[in-house]
């Protein structure tokens, strides 16, 4: 078998995790391997009976064996809600499976300003906004605002860190244009709505647009939301990205060791 490289069992007792085979794994309901799962969707119909039917159909078509609606609701205007059950067939081999994940090591809020005095020997510079049309704070707020979030400081609370929070419906432009005024070492970037891909597009518009004024090697750049992966941010071209409960020593720790990792790199091999 390759190397194990999932997560250990938890909570679950040391035989029942030992019976698992790791190469095919489908979800768990009652029993280990039952397959059981839990789906919910809209339909653009009234609440009828055909209704019903149409979304336990629509469940088969997906590949779920016994599907049933369990719950339904009349959403009004011509759709409606069902949840249902069923039974997944498929399986997938979790030992096979590789994320790109962000590898830097977090730091407290103390290490990390000990960190900046020690190894960067000046205040990092930090410029935050969410941008495009998007007016949901409550990323970019997370991490920057001196509050913070979940028990942690947001980087306006550091004392090694200048953090500016552009807030909301922030252009691009405008974003880029401060990063440079300030002389930022890194631009953050918070996309909350998501609908129609809307955050691809702000997000791959600031990486153009950098490129475009040859300023992208200046900056690190790091983005983040409720869709966001750091595989996704590294296939948009960012240098790292958070998803859901990111607290700011997660991203402040990224920060201060990429830049320390760029100096080391930029500096020349000693002559023969």
């Amino acid at each position: 078998m390759t190397e194990r490289a999932w997560p250990d069992a938890g909570n679950r007792s040391h035989a029942a995790a030992a019976s698992v085979d790791l190469t095919r794994v489908k979800p768990y309901g009652d029993t280990y391997g039952d397959g059981a799962v839990q789906l919910s969707f809209t339909l653009p119909v009234p609440l009828t009976e055909e209704a019903k039917e149409a979304a336990r159909q629509l469940a088969g078509k997906m590949g779920l064996e016994e599907p049933q609606v369990v719950h339904s609701a009349d959403l009004g205007e011509g759709f409606s809600f069902y949840i249902l059950y069923g039974r997944c067939v498929h399986t997938v081999d979790v030992t096979r499976i590789r994320v790109p994940k962000v590898t830097s090591k977090r730091m407290t809020f103390d290490e990390i300003n000990a960190f900046i005095r020690a190894r960067i020997g000046r205040k990092v510079v930090v410029v935050g906004a969410c941008t495009g049309d998007d007016a949901h704070t409550v990323g970019i707020d997370a991490i920057m605002n001196m509050k913070g979030y979940n028990g942690e400081y947001g980087l306006e609370r550091y004392p090694e860190i200048d953090a500016y929070n552009l807030g909301s419906q922030v252009p691009n432009e405008t974003l880029i244009a401060r990063a440079v005024e300030l002389g930022a070492d890194a631009i953050l970037v918070s996309q909350v709505v998501t609908q129609k891909g809307s955050h691809i597009r702000t997000l791959t518009g600031l990486i153009e647009l950098l490129e475009a004024e040859g300023l992208r090697e200046r900056f690190l750049v790091i983005c983040g939301g409720p869709r966001i992966t750091h595989e996704l941010a590294l296939e948009l071209g960012y240098d790292a990205g958070f998803g859901p409960g990111t607290t700011a020593p997660d991203v402040a720790s990224f920060i201060v060791q990429e830049l320390v990792k760029r100096r080391e790199r930029s500096v020349p091999e000693p002559g023969p």
